[in-house]
C-alpha cells in the first residue's frame, strides 16, 4: 500500500485513485472561509478576486499539506451569471435573497452564458489558469460547478423547488435542463484552462427521497460527469448531508470521487461505491475538527482509515470551518504521515 518514494500531491492523488502504492493517503480537505481568514482577507474579497483565492489555497495547501488546489468558493457564480440578485456579505457565503425563477415564463430570462464573458464565471477560469502557471502539475487542480438540482434550488428557491417536485415537475425539468447545459459549458471551460478535476456541488440532493433522486437528479449528474470525462478530466461529486438512502444509486453517476459527509457510515459508502469510485471523507468538521482536540482528530482519522479501501481519500465530511485552530489543521496530515509508517 505504501511506498518509500516521496510523491508530489499530483502523483499521490492519481496513484491513490488508481489503487497504486502511495507515500501517504491524500488529504483532500475542502477550504473556503478558512483560507480567507488564514490569509487575512474578508470572504467577499476572497471570492471576487481569483488572485486572492489562488494565494489562499496555495498557502493552505503548502502549510497544511492538502493535496488538491481548488477553485470552489460559493454556489452563486452561475446564478449571478444568469442575472439573479446576489448578496455578498463581508464574511459570509453569497446568497440570492429572492427566487429568480418563479414560473415557466421566467425561463425566458435564462440563456446559456459564455463563461469567458461573465465576470464571476471568468474569475474561476482565471483562478485555474493561475494555478497551472504557478504550480504546473505539482498539485491536481479542482474546478467547480453547481449540480443541476442545486442550481435549480439557487434560482427557484429551495422550498419552492421541493414543493414543485410534486406540484409542478414540468417547470423543474425545464429548469434542470438549462442548469445542466450551463454546468457542462462552465466545466468545459475550466478543463480547457487546466482543471484536472471538476467538483459538482449538489447539496440539496440529500434532502429528497431515493425515488425523487433517481428521477430528478441522477440523470443530470450523469450527463455532467459524462461531459467532464469526454474532456479527459475527472469528476468529484459533493453532496452534503445524509445520503445513506442514495448510496445504492451513486455508482451510476460514474463519478471518480464522491465526498461522504460525517452523517453517513463511511464503511457502507466504500462498499456501495465499489472498485471504480473513490470515497472521500468523513470525520466530523465541527465537533471534531473545529472543537475537538488533536487526539480527537487523530482518533477519527484512524477510524476512517481502518475501514478504507485502496483508493479511499481522507477529508472532513464537508468544508473546514472558518475558525478551525491551526494546530487542528496540522493534525490531519500529521496523522496521515504517522499511519503511512
Amino acid at each position: 500500500m505504501y511506498t518509500q518514494k516521496k510523491m508530489t500531491p499530483y502523483e499521490r492523488v492519481f496513484a491513490r485513485l488508481n489503487r497504486k502504492p502511495i507515500d501517504r493517503i491524500p488529504n483532500l480537505s475542502i477550504i473556503m472561509t478558512f483560507a480567507a481568514k488564514y490569509t487575512g482577507k474578508s470572504y467577499d474579497q476572497y471570492i471576487r478576486d481569483y488572485r486572492l483565492l489562488v494565494d489562499g489555497n496555495l498557502k493552505c495547501c503548502e502549510d497544511f499539506e492538502i493535496d488538491m488546489l481548488s477553485a470552489i468558493s460559493d454556489p452563486m457564480r452561475e446564478a449571478h451569471a444568469f442575472g439573479a440578485e446576489v448578496v455578498f456579505p463581508p464574511d459570509g457565503v453569497p446568497y440570492s435573497p429572492n427566487p429568480f425563477v418563479n414560473s415557466a415564463k421566467d425561463l425566458e430570462k435564462l440563456q446559456i452564458r459564455d463563461p469567458m464573458k461573465e465576470d464571476r464565471l471568468l474569475d474561476r477560469v482565471r483562478a485555474i489558469e493561475l494555478y497551472k502557471q504557478k504550480c504546473g502539475n505539482h498539485y491536481p487542480v479542482l474546478g467547480w460547478v453547481e449540480g443541476a438540482f442545486a442550481e435549480t434550488c439557487d434560482l427557484h428557491g429551495i422550498s419552492e423547488t421541493m414543493n414543485d417536485l410534486y406540484e409542478n415537475p414540468e417547470l423543474l425539468v425545464d429548469l434542470l435542463e438549462i442548469c445542466t447545459q450551463q454546468a457542462i459549458v462552465f466545466a468545459e471551460k475550466q478543463i480547457d484552462a487546466g482543471a484536472d478535476f471538476i467538483g459538482i456541488g449538489d447539496a440539496a440532493a440529500s434532502l429528497v427521497s431515493p425515488k425523487m433522486y433517481k428521477q430528478f437528479i441522477l440523470p443530470y449528474e450523469k450527463r455532467i460527469i459524462h461531459a467532464i470525462h469526454m474532456k479527459a478530466a475527472k469528476a468529484k461529486l459533493h453532496i452534503c448531508g445524509n445520503i445513506t438512502s442514495l448510496l445504492k444509486f451513486l455508482p451510476e453517476t460514474n463519478a471518480d470521487i464522491i465526498d461522504v459527509d460525517y452523517l453517513v457510515n463511511f464503511s457502507d459508502s466504500i462498499a456501495a461505491f465499489g472498485e471504480n469510485i473513490a470515497a472521500c471523507g468523513n470525520f466530523e468538521p465541527a465537533q471534531i475538527l473545529l472543537l475537538g482536540s488533536i487526539e480527537d482528530i487523530g482518533k477519527s482519522i484512524r477510524e476512517c482509515v481502518a475501514v478504507s479501501s485502496s483508493n479511499t481519500m481522507i477529508a472532513p465530511g464537508c468544508e473546514v470551518p472558518r475558525d478551525t485552530p491551526v494546530e487542528n489543521m496540522l493534525a490531519i496530515s500529521k496523522t496521515l504521515w504517522e499511519l503511512s509508517r
